[in-house]
């Protein structure tokens, strides 16, 4: 009996996949007569993933999925079954700090791990480098983190700039500058921006970041769909007004909000 079953089970999941669709399924059964660990995982390639709908269509019939698996699990006097649980969390990244747990260089770096006590496989999804702050979402969901890369998710940054930035060079910020990726020329996407009438209120920096004597700074919200190297320091310089400081405010429908340097909220999942 149980062989049928795991021969259905196996069928579910398999129905359920397409070839240009992206689901990763983890399912851990335990078999209370013989105390064995059945694990499927089926990963299929997104290369020719068409687009969003595609998505959510795969992610609804996934959900249906597990409707019709947990009424056929709980049916079956030889099986329990355990879903792991995936964790989700926000984190308003400090200064000084870089987006990753592990940093195989000998160097001594301050790594996410130190601000709070994250479950294992925790990963970052996207990065800020290490002289950046702000909005960094975290999960143990490869899946997930999957569907928010491959969206044109927006990402808005606030950028300190030295000097005081003019329209004009908010202008070519938007139609897209000329920058360096990779030793070649790259002209960045056209994008949102917009000089910030007032200072945001996002707290002191770890590190300060210059004295006023050195002349005046002013601040602009630029509003990406990359995510090119250091794309934002290098769209200001080239337009003359380099990046003193760097935050990121937004993924999304996800904004950093309240949320302090250091700080890390829980959520159910990401809505971007």
């Amino acid at each position: 009996m149980f062989k049928n079953q795991l021969f259905v089970l196996k069928y579910f999941i398999h129905l359920l996949c397409d070839f240009d669709s992206l689901l990763n399924i983890s399912l851990v059964i335990y078999l209370k007569r013989y105390s064995v660990v059945y694990s499927s995982q089926v990963i299929v390639d997104q290369k020719n993933v068409i687009n969003q709908n595609r998505h959510r269509e795969v992610l609804n019939k996934a959900s249906l999925f597990f409707v019709s698996l947990q009424q056929f699990l709980l049916s079956s006097p030889h099986l329990k079954w355990n879903f792991y649980m995936h964790h989700h969390f926000l984190i308003h990244k400090p200064y000084g700090y870089l987006s990753q747990f592990i940093y195989q260089l000998k160097r001594k770096k301050k790594l996410l791990g130190e601000l709070y006590d994250f479950p294992e496989n925790t990963m970052a999804i996207g990065r800020l480098d290490e002289d950046s702050e702000g909005l960094l979402l975290l999960t143990t969901d490869g899946m997930m983190s999957e569907i928010v890369r491959s969206k044109k998710v927006e990402k808005e940054y606030y950028a300190q700039v030295d000097g005081l930035i003019t329209e004009e060079a908010v202008e070519q910020l938007r139609n897209g500058v000329e920058i360096g990726l990779h030793g070649k020329k790259y002209k960045t996407k056209k994008c949102k921006a917009f000089q910030l009438e007032s200072i945001p209120n996002l707290g002191e920096r770890g590190k300060k970041i210059r004295d006023e004597r050195h002349g005046p700074t002013s601040w602009v919200s630029i509003t990406l769909t990359e995510g090119k190297f250091r794309q934002v320091r290098k769209m200001s310089s080239a337009v003359g007004f380099p990046t003193l400081r760097l935050v990121r405010v937004r993924v999304g429908n996800i904004h950093l909000n309240d949320l302090k340097a250091g700080e890390v909220l829980k959520v159910s999942g990401f809505d971007v």
